[in-house]
């Protein structure tokens, strides 16, 4: 029951969008004329490819972050490049910054000095020589993926471009038409409901 409820409403919906979309013909000759008239004109005002396009955008996008973007003017991804890649590199250099100071003051301990920052004013220091070991590990691994990430960003960044670059010279002219479609099957009984794609050479 519920099928053939479906059914109707897409049936009523693609003969109001077919009914909408016709007009009336006149045979007349002046009325093909301007219907060539008008083909002729859609012809001459289709864009060119540039076949350089997506290259340029991924180039101009590896020299600068963003540029690729902005030679495709799409500038709201801009700043969102400049975020992900910033903050790569903000981690990056954050991680590095500690597992230096874990570095100096295990060395000095393995020199002999009791004076580093982890140490403390007592004999027994706040974090021992383990502990100084277990925190280099740690943030050279979160550098490493700091890094990992900046250059994915960095990568996808060019991608973006590249390929926005190729979807924007997609063709979408008339030429090009995708719609539904609904057929009666007499064979079986049953209807068919589904989608067409049309080209016109």
């Amino acid at each position: 029951m519920l099928n053939k409820r479906f059914y109707i409403l897409i049936l009523c919906l693609c003969s109001a969008l077919f009914s909408f979309s016709q007009k009336d013909k006149d045979s007349t000759s002046v009325d093909i004329d301007k219907e060539l008239i008008l083909i002729d004109n859609q012809v001459l005002t289709t864009k060119e490819i540039d076949p350089l396009r997506p290259s340029k955008a991924a180039f101009y996008s590896a020299i600068l972050p963003g540029l690729g973007q902005a030679y495709n003017k799409k500038y709201w991804k801009i700043p969102i490049a400049w975020g992900l890649i910033g903050g790569g590199i903000y981690f990056y250099v954050r991680n590095d910054k500690q597992f230096d100071r874990y570095r100096s003051a295990y060395k000095r301990r393995l020199a002999g000095f009791k004076d580093d920052e982890f140490y403390g004013s007592g004999d027994t220091p706040q974090i021992s020589n383990d502990g100084l070991i277990r925190a280099q590990e740690q943030f050279r691994r979160n550098k490493e993926v700091s890094l990992l990430l900046t250059i994915g960003f960095y990568a996808l960044n060019i991608i973006d471009a590249n390929v926005d670059a190729h979807l924007l010279q997609f063709n979408v002219d008339e030429n090009l038409s995708l719609g539904p479609h609904y057929q009666y099957n007499e064979m079986e009984h049953s209807s068919d409901l589904g989608v067409t794609l049309n080209f016109k050479f």
